[in-house]
């Protein structure tokens, strides 16, 4: 009787040492984690532009696609550079800010004053350095199909993005920085590669087909990319080697979940 309660109190010990060894490595791993998300820096392109071409009416940045992706990296300890091609406040379309379009993110993006005084003081675009960051990420609103689309500055950087293997992702209107970006080969970064972002029908169903300087779609399209889409407003995310694109606002968190899978 006498061994078997010996057994019985051995077992024991052993299985709170196993379990004591398993929570001490679940804790190794999870510090580790840490450790390297904190080490991690990703650059947020903005656009400067706040016209919607002739309307008299006001365009910028969409606040969900900046704010869910800011949010999911800034939670891992991700250090996070904001700039825009022409520094300082970067304009916000007020149509993001509707009630129709808040989300969770959108909510915390308003009621966050530290991150508000960093969109009202973005550093220059020409002043940062593809060498500096581990990867790039572009939210979208109308306003870079008239900026960020012939920017030479952003042309630049996402081309030493591309040099470097790192990698760069695009939500909804942010594609069109892309409009004039050459690959290695001096072809057309998209050129043969799976891409998406604002639709034809997206375009219309917002009115803005006739206002917007081009079509996302049909540039894509037209300079080779192999253009995939989901139902409107659906989230639909496409990854090809380093480019990660997203369709429209709701696709945005997947982009940056994706983007930051890549760099585990």
């Amino acid at each position: 009787m006498k061994s078997i309660k010996l057994l019985i109190v051995a077992v024991m010990v052993m299985g709170f040492a196993a379990c004591n060894s398993n929570n001490t490595k679940q804790a190794e791993n999870t510090e580790e984690k840490t450790e390297k998300a904190a080490k991690l820096k990703v650059l947020f392109v903005l656009t400067s532009h706040d016209e919607l071409g002739d309307t008299g009416e006001k365009t910028g940045f969409w606040v969900e696609e900046f704010a869910a992706p800011y949010y999911s990296m800034k939670d891992e300890n991700v250090d996070i550079t904001i700039a825009t091609p022409k520094g300082g406040k970067a304009p916000i379309d007020p149509r993001s800010q509707s009630e129709a379009s808040q989300t969770e993110a959108t909510k915390r993006f308003n009621n966050d004053e530290e991150v508000q005084k960093r969109i009202a003081n973005t550093q220059k675009l020409s002043e940062v350095k593809a060498a500096d960051y581990d990867a790039v990420f572009y939210p979208g609103g109308h306003g870079p199909l008239w900026d960020l689309a012939e920017d030479k500055t952003s042309i630049e950087l996402i081309e030493t993005f591309n040099e470097q293997d790192k990698p760069m992702a695009f939500v909804c209107h942010a594609p069109a920085a892309l409009k004039e970006v050459k690959g290695k080969d001096g072809e057309p970064l998209v050129k043969g590669k799976k891409v998406t972002g604002f639709t034809n029908a997206e375009e219309e169903a917002v009115q803005l087909t006739e206002v917007v300087p081009f079509l996302l779609e049909d540039m894509l399209a037209e300079k080779g990319g192999t253009f995939t889409k989901g139902e409107n407003w659906s989230v639909h995310v496409v990854e090809d080697g380093n480019l990660i694109t997203g369709q429209n606002p709701a696709s945005s968190k997947k982009a940056a979940e994706l983007l930051l899978q890549k760099l585990q």
